[in-house]
């Protein structure tokens, strides 16, 4: 008696249509993996459209601060998060093993750089690497964090498919960049665009049922590939032309030509140009990373992307261009050095009004003035201590000057870095023998005294 091979069993192919209509409906779960300042406004803005929701991350602070209804994110109001946790609407977990439960899976982690400026792909390989072994056919696959064209193809696919499920047959995999504007009140999660390139046509139409349902609109391109470069463009741009007025300020500044001056009278031209601001670096998870991104992947078809690098040669130089403004500040108007100066670096946020520092210029400013022997202090009123970064550990934990009297008395200059509109100026310029404005804002308030110098 012969004995016939076991017949494999073969599963049957998701049913996409019926997955797209769950999309519509707003029935399908979603699994968010990163709760940090993409995922978890993107979190908020999937439950409150009605989608059923499980949040991850590795971080169990996070996920207990969520969980009791809290937030971490200053412009993440907890008592929106409480809501929606006593209605049961989403929680958080550490545990990988849920995102079985879910239909569409969100990775929002960071893409940072090296040291040798290149990309760091860390976060999205391991979390890569943690959701293989718990994919199931039939779920949608986006990555959202900023990166060079083919890592969703390149990177994400191999590393899925070690679970024996096909892209585009078994699981559907997009990218679909993030554009996050933390602080921004007129352009929130669900008021932006949202860019969508899927591998293959049924994951173009699932990832855009899915954000159809959660942001204003979605525009989709041929692509990952193509999705990936609109994001590195977005974001190329305003580096380019950042670094262009920051040239411009160096060069009209020797011309003895107030640089903030020509870029209102420019911008009243309705047609033909676009204002940019010039300032004491560049900051921010975008700008001063995702451009080196598109740098490290043209080598690989032996191109160099010389306006991206001279950009970024400009931008970070500009700190030290700060430094050398107040050093000669120092001399000549107080006759003082650097050196035992004390200083007050005023907003180390990278930008007005949030609690966000990362890549922030204001502490390579606070490391070059402590390397020339300046007792460096700082305020901020969103950031009360410095957490722990990946490049000037040094500073975790300490802690912000109050704006009193009597500690503005001690002061040699202030060094106002980001212009948030909760400090008292006025105060400022009134207590300090020399103020170094890099973002205008004394002028902007008329405040006029022969103290504050412009840089």
């Amino acid at each position: 008696m012969s004995i016939q091979p076991a017949l494999a069993v073969v599963e049957p192919a998701p049913d996409v249509e019926a997955l797209i209509e769950r999309f519509r409906g707003c029935k399908a779960r979603i699994g968010i993996v990163g709760l940090g300042y993409v995922g978890l406004p993107l979190l908020r803005a999937a439950v409150e459209k009605g989608f059923p929701a499980l949040g991850f991350d590795v971080d169990r602070n996070k996920v207990d601060i969520l969980n009791a209804g809290g937030s971490y994110i200053r412009h993440i109001e907890p008592e929106s998060i409480a809501r929606l946790r006593r209605e049961e609407r989403f929680s958080a977990t550490d545990d990988f093993r849920r995102l079985a439960e879910v239909d569409a899976i969100i990775l929002c982690v960071p893409t940072p750089l090296t040291r040798q400026r290149e990309p760091d792909l860390t976060y999205v390989v391991r979390t890569t690497e943690s959701i293989a072994p718990h994919l199931r056919p039939g779920q949608l696959v986006v990555l959202e964090s900023t990166t060079y064209p083919g890592t969703t193809r390149e990177i994400m696919r191999p590393i899925l498919e070690t679970s024996g499920l096909r892209s585009g047959r078994d699981f559907f995999r997009a990218y679909s960049p993030e554009r996050e504007d933390p602080g921004n009140d007129r352009f929130g999660t669900r008021d932006i665009p949202k860019v969508v390139g899927g591998d293959g046509d049924p994951a173009m139409r699932l990832a855009c049922a899915f954000y159809d349902q959660v942001v204003a609109r979605t525009v989709p391109v041929s692509s990952t590939d193509a999705a990936e470069a609109v994001k590195l463009t977005e974001n190329i741009f305003r580096s380019v032309n950042i670094a262009l007025v920051n040239e411009l300020k160096v060069v009209f500044e020797a011309m003895g030509i107030d640089v903030w001056e020509i870029i209102e009278a420019a911008k009243t031209k309705p047609f033909g140009y676009m204002p940019f601001y010039p300032g004491p670096g560049l900051g921010g998870h975008c700008i001063p990373i995702d451009p080196f991104y598109l740098t490290w992947k043209a080598r690989e078809f032996d191109l160099a992307t010389r306006f991206i690098e001279l950009a970024g040669e400009i931008n970070t130089a500009m700190p030290r261009h700060v430094i050398s403004k107040l050093i000669s500040a120092l001399s000549e108007r107080s006759s003082r050095a650097i050196k035992g100066a004390r200083v007050l670096v005023v907003g180390i946020a990278y930008k007005k009004n949030v609690d966000d520092m990362r890549e922030s210029p204001a502490l390579k400013i606070m490391e070059l003035l402590e390397e020339r022997g300046a007792i460096v202090a700082y305020h901020d009123p969103f950031l009360t201590e410095i957490p722990s970064t990946r490049e000037h550990r040094e500073f975790a934990g300490r802690r912000s000057t109050a704006l009193t009297r009597e500690a503005l008395a001690e002061i040699d200059a202030a060094l106002i870095c980001t212009d948030h509109d909760a400090v008292d100026y006025a105060a400022l310029v009134e207590a300090c023998p020399l103020v170094v404005d890099t973002r205008n804002v004394c002028a902007r308030l008329g405040l006029a005294r022969d103290t504050i110098l412009k840089a």
